[in-house]
């Protein structure tokens, strides 16, 4: 099969992002007299900030202010990213060089707001890198689900059985799997268990191994 597109998730697989979010829970909690609330990432891996409001009512009940807690996240973050850059993973770079001189096109598919995605791009100075940007607010339904990445192999105007799709969470590989992608796992903070290792197409430590994996078995 020759690959036509590479499709990315963001936070955890591009940026160290999944770290910070912990950081910024654990702040939130804390003005919100909830403690700290880092550990609520890993139950929100990969999920649009709809469906994490959701999750986040079945923790603390139903009447957590979700909008509360994410200003007080940004409040954080923001304070992050006025002094600092987005920290990017390593290989990234050298990876979208390598698929731009092999014709593969990109995009991302991310949970995240159109805001963030943006930001982040920007930040880490790839927003030109990408042939197409798919955010949360694009997918009628969060990832597991296919949506998000059947909207970017839509837009690339790609088949997904033509696509890979690089991922690091539950949420993500069993999205681009459900979508018909191939599927490269890319670890951060969850490890894969069991049923995920069965639709993975490769588990690689960086993305600088996934750069060389390609490079090695070019069709």
């Amino acid at each position: 099969m020759k690959i036509k597109a590479a499709v990315f998730d963001m936070d955890g697989l591009m940026f160290d992002t999944e770290r910070l979010a912990m950081a910024a829970w654990d702040y939130a909690g804390e003005k919100m007299g909830l403690g700290k609330a880092g550990y609520m990432v890993m139950k929100t891996l990969g999920v649009t900030a709809e469906r994490a409001d959701e999750i986040w009512r079945e923790e603390f009940g139903a009447d957590i202010d979700t909008e509360a807690m994410r200003r007080y996240g940004r409040e954080f973050t923001g304070d992050f990213y006025e002094h600092n850059k987005v920290p990017v993973k390593p290989g990234l770079y050298e990876l979208l060089d390598w698929l731009k001189a092999a014709g593969i096109k990109t995009a991302v598919a991310s949970s995240s707001t159109r805001r963030a995605v943006d930001r982040n791009l920007k930040s880490a100075g790839i927003t030109d890198k990408f042939n197409v940007t798919v955010c949360g607010e694009m997918a009628a339904r969060s990832k597991p689900a296919p949506d998000i990445y059947l909207k970017a192999c839509e837009l690339l105007g790609e088949s997904p059985e033509d696509c890979i799709a690089l991922e690091d969470s539950r949420n993500g590989l069993w999205s681009a799997h459900n979508a018909g992608c191939r599927v490269i796992m890319v670890p951060d903070l969850w490890q894969a268990d069991e049923e995920t290792e069965k639709i993975l197409w490769k588990k690689l430590g960086s993305l600088l191994e996934v750069r060389d994996f390609l490079r090695d078995n070019e069709q």
